[in-house]
């Protein structure tokens, strides 16, 4: 890179704005969505909000990691920001739960782009002994706009409307692109080599059939969510084999080799998994069980978004310090402490859910900024693409998979308790939206016995989503505590 003529202090301003962008979205819809649902209907479709953005970033993300490394981060980037900001554009004009979730693939495909390009620049633009204040910073931003996100959000759902949480990202994607496209000079030597395209296909086939599997077993049965389960399968070995004979693979399995890649990676998945189910659903129980208001789930969310960026900043300064092994498994604990606390004591008020989100922000700041600091420090510049890349891709698949697995048990759960209760046929598992918003029709139609009977089944399937949520917490602290010291004459550029 000629990085002389680059304006790295505005590289980086666009690279923040960009950041707070995708950290913004992420914050208001979780804690929009109740609101959301309540207006649009189709509860059933609740967790595809999430599934769609997070299916198409998984595909996504290793195709432009590798098209980043091959043809520049800037085109990537640019790229990436148009798509994302015309996507949010489509998603303030849905008008049903189907067409949100269809915009939300448009989305999701340039938030593929702008996460892992924006990571990946940074460890460009700075050495190793500058990365970790540096991915402290925007841990930093990312937290507090996380913060400003859900209450935001509860004050926009509650003012000018749920459109605007998606239209308040067109500013912010504007002048990330101006600030990058001036100020970003990159010396990259194009070469004509080909995309894994085929391995992009298995892998969307594969992920979509479990995703789909996991979300539908309890509405379908088990006669229809095996043959998905048998494809996901297929898909899998198939994308294996590939990858192997691929010139140019999607996801470069050779990094898999290196321990402390192997296990940052299989952490970062697992906690994805974990976080996407607090994201998800815990302003769902604060609201929908507790009854507190959207600003009151934005708060006990926020907590989570707070202990984040404090962990990942002092986490970026000590690194080099205190050594991965030591932060990466600090982090795995708090984890596993904080997703404890909620599921045993969240039904006695928001203030233990709100603790026990807090613990949780604090161990991701740990476990991602130690891990992919210390990725991007181990491999040379012409594979900090895929292998940021692949980071990304694990936490962004947990994701994915967290949504449709913890959406599959919550729907699973209730249409069990419905059953058990006497009310199948009588009340569907759209009913769950009128415990989210005002009132509405459909809740003039439920009497006050079966709404009370409906919150009674959502905090018994809640609480099995949570305990869920602290297994794949136990989980990551498993893999965290097998991640390796890093090793300073390993360093990569």
């Amino acid at each position: 890179m000629k990085e002389a003529t680059t304006h790295r202090g505005l590289v980086f301003t666009g690279l923040l704005l960009a950041m707070f962008m995708a950290a913004v979205e992420g914050t208001i819809i979780a804690t929009a969505m109740p609101s959301i649902a309540a207006e649009l209907g189709g509860f059933s479709l609740y967790s595809w909000v999430f599934s769609s953005y997070l299916l198409m970033q998984a595909v996504a993300i290793p195709i432009f990691g590798k098209l980043s490394d091959l043809v520049g981060r800037k085109p990537v980037f640019i790229a990436g920001v148009i798509v994302f900001v015309a996507g949010s554009v489509l998603c303030g004009f849905a008008r049903t739960m189907p067409m949100l979730v269809a915009f939300r693939f448009v989305q999701g495909l340039g938030a593929g782009a702008v996460q892992p390009i924006t990571t990946t620049l940074a460890g460009d633009l700075y050495s190793i002994e500058e990365r970790g204040r540096i991915q402290g910073y925007m841990s930093g931003l990312w937290g507090l706009a996380s913060i400003v996100g859900p209450l935001v959000g509860g004050i926009v759902v509650h003012s000018v409307g749920w459109p605007w949480i998606f239209w308040v990202n067109v500013p912010f994607g504007i002048a990330a692109i101006a600030l990058v496209a001036m100020y970003l000079h990159e010396g990259v030597e194009r070469e004509k080599r080909q995309i894994d395209y085929p391995g992009a296909v298995l892998l969307l086939a594969g992920v979509g059939s479990l995703m789909l599997a996991l979300t539908q077993a309890g509405t379908w049965g088990v006669a229809a969510a095996g043959p998905l389960l048998a494809v996901f399968v297929a898909a899998l070995v198939l994308f294996v084999r590939q990858e192997r004979r691929a010139p140019d693979p999607l996801m470069h399995l050779e990094l898999w080799a290196s321990p402390l890649i192997r296990y940052a990676n299989l952490a970062t998945l697992a906690s994805g998994i974990m976080m996407i189910g607090l994201i998800t659903f815990l302003p769902t129980y604060v609201q929908g069980v507790l009854g507190g208001s959207a600003l009151l789930a934005g708060f006990t969310l926020s907590a989570m978004t707070l202990g984040w960026p404090l962990s990942a900043f002092w986490a970026g300064l000590s690194l080099v310090r205190l050594g991965v092994q030591r932060l990466v498994r600090t982090g795995g604990v708090a984890i596993l402490a904080g997703t404890l606390l909620i599921a045993l004591f969240s039904s006695r008020g928001p203030l233990p859910a709100g603790i026990g989100s807090f613990l949780v922000g604090v161990g991701l700041g740990f476990v991602s900024t130690t891990s992919i600091v210390a990725i991007q420090t181990t491999v040379a510049w012409n594979q900090r693409g895929v292998a940021t890349a692949s980071y990304m891709l694990m936490r962004i698949l947990g994701n994915a998979l967290g949504a449709a697995l913890f959406g599959g048990m919550l729907n699973y759960q209730m249409a069990r308790y419905l059953e058990r209760e006497g009310l199948q046929g009588r009340v569907s598992l759209d009913s769950i939206q009128d415990l989210l918003g005002e009132a509405t029709p459909r809740t003039a139609g439920l009497s006050s016995d079966v709404l009370a009977l409906v919150r009674g089944g959502l905090a018994e399937s809640l609480h099995w989503v949570f305990w869920g949520v602290a297994l794949m917490a136990l989980l990551t602290l498993l893999a965290a505590w097998r991640i390796p010291e890093l090793r300073r004459d390993a360093e990569g550029s």
